[in-house]
């Protein structure tokens, strides 16, 4: 029987789809069929296959060729199959032992030459393997070492078709002569896709746990501003930062990632899962540790911020960032409802596509930071008159930023301006990055040994009603901001986000539960209402 069936993977966001790739051969006049929704360079794989095999030695079988991706129901789309396709085509020929193939899952583009790429995805595809119970999977070389992220599967990373047939035939595998020293290796090019997420401002910023070139103690003054990042890094709050422009909004937003605890082993599965997907994993580093920065520019669509586009929906910036900051710079310059598109993920942690095609689903559990002037000029306070913008004009400006957006920001602050005697005066650097990050780690450890066998793990995501019926602060504690909503200043939103707010504040000063100080620490965090409190966290302890 000249039938062959092998394996690969159809990604529907990040998740996978095991796809049977069957192979046969009938007697008739020489065709190549491909059958089962495969998209448009799915189905110019049959000329890179067959060039692929003949170009590496092997004879394309001059018969009537079918085959078929089951099930067949499923849309399948990009040049992952190359490496299924071919490995099936050479099996149904008895090129190689068609029970060898049964069960490894391959995944990978084919060259015209032979030589196999990396294609987009290859995290989550092998996930999927190893869910669907496969222990054998074949990848390209250069993705070897993000495949075996996951454990319990045996990976083989091939260079080329070539080496693969002879392994899959038991026969002595050919050494690929290497590539011309001092050029990039031509083979990498599929990990990094241009045009598919890189321009929104996902960079290195937090790289390192403590980045020496973004230390918080760079940042001069700005006592209320500090602390609002470290009550944002040890809760998961999200935080809105109001000022000139040049106070330091952006050198606070930049420095926030490296104040956030590493990444478990689970969220860095999540997050490489991603940016595998979005073509934004960079080369030679295949597991990301550390909470990513995203940063899109105001001119940034609604597509490009929560995920979708043209054919296959794509992740967005809200998705880029999981488990890390999405800093929106001049957030009034956004489109009113790009910014509104945020309020869904802000609070169920995903964002979920719909198209006609069917629904994917991303993950996007981020820490929101916004900036703004306080008017077009940034000029407007309250203690000068330097501002030249009409009222009216003001007002429009701030309206940008809709209520019921903001209602979902923990922590407000009004950046002022530096003074010339705080940048004058020696030894006026506050506290380190290594220090604060330390205090906030302490924090979500406290945290979470309060939340075990729950499924949060940060204040930020307990439910309001979890809140008020599990975790109470101190007896008369929580009187103040009942006034509060009262007299209409909180909603019963706001009054939720004051608690989380105040148990983060407990965390950081090492309070069994919020008492009094720390309830009005955060309703000045939340408010931007002068509460007679210290701002500084360490002067609290």
């Amino acid at each position: 029987m000249a039938f062959a069936r092998t394996c690969s993977v159809a990604l529907v966001g990040v998740e996978g789809v095991v796809v049977e790739v069957q192979a046969d051969l009938e007697p008739g006049v020489a065709a190549f069929t491909l059958v089962g929704l495969p998209d448009k360079s799915l189905t110019e794989s049959r000329d890179r296959v067959r060039a692929a095999v003949v170009n590496s030695g092997g004879e394309w079988p001059q018969k009537k060729l079918t085959v078929g991706l089951s099930p067949a129901s499923v849309p399948k789309a990009g040049s992952g199959f190359d490496l299924a396709v071919a490995c099936a085509v050479l099996g149904a020929a008895e090129r190689i032992d068609p029970r060898v193939l049964a069960d490894i899952v391959m995944i990978g583009e084919l060259g015209l030459d032979g030589r196999v790429r990396p294609v987009r995805g290859i995290l989550p595809a092998v996930l999927a393997a190893a869910d669907a119970g496969y222990e054998q999977v074949v990848v390209p070389e250069c993705a070897a070492a993000e495949a075996s992220l996951v454990p319990g599967v045996s990976v083989l990373g091939v260079r080329s078709l070539r080496q693969l047939i002879a392994v899959l035939a038991e026969e002595p595998v050919p050494d690929e002569a290497p590539d011309e020293l001092g050029r990039p290796d031509p083979l990498l090019a599929g990990l990094r896709v241009p045009g598919t997420g890189a321009a929104t401002g996902m960079h290195s910023i937090g790289g390192a746990q403590h980045d020496q070139d973004h230390d918080l103690a760079d940042v001069v003054g700005q006592t209320s501003a500090r602390t609002a990042v470290e009550v944002a890094a040890a809760g998961g709050h999200h935080l809105f930062l109001e000022g000139p422009p040049g106070a330091g909004k952006t050198m606070l937003a930049e420095r926030l990632p490296a104040v956030l605890p590493r990444l478990t082993r689970e969220d860095s599965l999540e997050v490489t899962a991603v940016h595998s997907v979005a073509g934004l994993l960079p080369p030679g580093k295949p597991l990301i540790d550390v909470a990513p920065y995203c940063a899109p520019h105001h001119s940034a669509t609604m597509q490009s911020l929560v995920g979708g586009g043209p054919g296959v929906a794509r992740p967005g910036a809200v998705s880029l960032a999981h488990r890390g900051v999405l800093f929106l710079d001049e957030a009034p310059e956004f489109h009113s409802q790009t910014l509104d598109a945020l309020r869904q993920p802000l609070e169920s942690g995903h964002v979920v596509i719909a198209r006609s095609a069917g629904v994917v689903r991303f993950p996007a559990r981020f820490l929101m930071v916004l900036a703004a002037n306080p008017c077009p000029c940034g000029r407007f306070s309250l203690r000068d008159s330097l501002c030249e913008c009409p009222p009216s004009v003001i007002r429009r400006y701030q309206s940008r930023l809709s209520g019921p957006l903001l209602d979902r920001v923990d922590l407000r602050v009004e950046v002022d301006p530096v003074t010339r005697a705080q940048l004058t005066e020696p030894g006026a650097r506050g506290e380190s990055t290594a220090t604060v990050a330390d205090r906030v780690r302490q924090a979500r450890e406290r945290a979470a040994a309060r939340l075990t066998g729950t499924p949060w793990r940060t204040n930020s995501e307990v439910p309001g009603r979890e809140l008020r019926s599990r975790y109470h602060a101190v007896t008369g504690a929580m009187d103040e901001a009942e006034r509060n909503l009262e007299r209409g200043v909180l909603t019963a939103r706001g009054i939720d986000r004051v608690l989380r707010v105040a148990w983060t504040v407990a965390d950081l000063v090492g309070h069994d539960r919020p008492d009094a100080t720390d309830v009005a620490l955060a309703l000045q965090l939340r408010t931007g209402v002068p509460r007679g409190v210290p701002m500084a966290i360490g002067a609290l302890t």
